[in-house]
């Protein structure tokens, strides 16, 4: 090779290549992890809005006030 002419490349180095290779395995294997746990299901339906219920007849506690069926409290009411 003439003087002031360098090669254009630097010589192949095996290490490089291993660790290119190490690399792209590593990011294909972490691309599938985060495939699997970004497919999360998606919601069919909404959740239904709660249902409110105020007791205050015969045979009910007077002024029981349910939410969903369970009992939350009582309102100071004695007649409707």
């Amino acid at each position: 090779m003439p003087a002031g002419l360098a090669a254009p490349w630097p010589a192949p180095r095996p290490w490089r290549h291993r660790t290119a290779r190490a690399l792209r395995a590593l990011a294909r294997h972490l691309l599938r992890i985060a495939h699997r746990l970004g497919a999360a299901p998606a919601r069919t339906a909404p959740l239904a809005p709660p249902q409110v219920e105020f007791h205050a007849e015969a045979g009910a506690p007077e002024g029981a006030l349910y939410v969903d069926g369970r009992l939350v409290g009582y309102l100071d009411t004695r007649r409707l």
